[in-house]
């Protein structure tokens, strides 16, 4: 176990990198195509491909920040039944959802490349002016996919661990729905809130 727990906070620190740098990327990218809308504005003059870059922005960010939303426990969860079912239940459905994840992503994961090595041996550029060598986002959109496909591999061995040991607070702490006062903690996180849900109050 102190194994993949290393693993764990290894994979943590890498999505954090990662999460950081898409940020980062947007926000060049916002700034970018706030210049070229003054410059539009005040003196009639356009910045040629700032929506094209961001465009690229937007699909690689988004895929670089999926192993932090997985790992964080952020991502969309459908829990309306689920937090009235026992706790074993609940470990398995979290199994089995990962599990599907990661077949989906998988899936599209090999797509991606398919779509990279394409670009990549056909030299193919984009129909813009900037004439983008596509091969350049596309794969950094793989990259991201293919280190939400190790994470969520990752993942279902350390839940199906869990399952075996009969550990459903294990699975949980993993990939499980976060309850309405881990939300709260994660939202107010740093703005010294305390919460008290047992007695109907927050202070």
């Amino acid at each position: 176990m102190h194994t993949l727990d290393a693993i764990h906070r290894f994979l943590k620190s890498i999505s954090l990198w990662a999460v950081w740098m898409a940020g980062l990327a947007m926000l060049l990218s916002a700034i970018m195509v706030t210049i070229d809308v003054l410059c539009r504005k005040f003196f009639s003059v356009t910045m040629s491909g700032s929506d094209e870059v961001s465009g690229y922005v937007f699909a690689i960010g988004t895929t670089w920040a999926y192993s932090y939303c997985l790992l964080n426990r952020s991502n969309v969860r459908i829990d309306a039944l689920y937090n009235f079912l026992p706790v074993g239940v609940r470990a398995v459905l979290d199994v089995v959802g990962v599990a599907l994840l990661l077949f989906y992503m998988s899936y599209l994961t090999r797509k991606a490349f398919d779509v990279f090595w394409t670009s990549w041996t056909g030299n193919s550029v984009s129909s813009t002016t900037l004439l983008t060598p596509l091969w350049i986002p596309q794969l950094l959109w793989f990259l991201g996919l293919f280190l939400f496909v190790i994470t969520l591999s990752f993942v279902l061995l350390y839940t199906l661990v869990g399952l075996i040991r009969r550990d459903p607070a294990l699975v949980q702490r993993i990939a499980g729905a976060m309850s309405a006062e881990e939300e709260i903690v994660q939202e107010t996180h740093g703005l010294d809130v305390r919460t008290n849900l047992g007695s109907g109050g927050r202070n």
